[in-house]
């Protein structure tokens, strides 16, 4: 459990921080976001592909709660980054 929740907010942060440094430079806002969806989606049909299964659900049945749990923390992280960024511009701060 202890793993579980350390793995939950090193995601949160590392996407935050990833997310924060990609809207600075390619000054977008939701752009990790979709990155990281599109990634996600790439990542978790093609990494449990099993040949002999006979549906697309058989291969997602090889995922868990504890699959799901540092991946939605990754997804928060990416969201608040876009946040961040936006609340900045707001602010009157041009270099974001």
């Amino acid at each position: 459990m202890l793993q579980l929740i350390i793995a939950t907010v090193l995601f949160l942060v590392m996407m935050f921080g990833i997310g924060f440094i990609l809207n600075m430079l390619l000054k977008t806002t939701w752009f990790p976001i979709y990155l990281f969806i599109i990634a996600l989606i790439v990542l978790g049909i093609w990494a449990p592909w099993d040949a002999s299964a006979e549906t697309t659900i058989q291969n997602f049945a090889h995922y868990t709660i504890i699959d799901y749990i540092p991946v939605i923390g990754a997804l928060v992280g990416a969201y608040v980054s876009g946040w961040a960024i936006q609340a900045l511009r707001k602010g009157g701060y041009k270099m974001f």
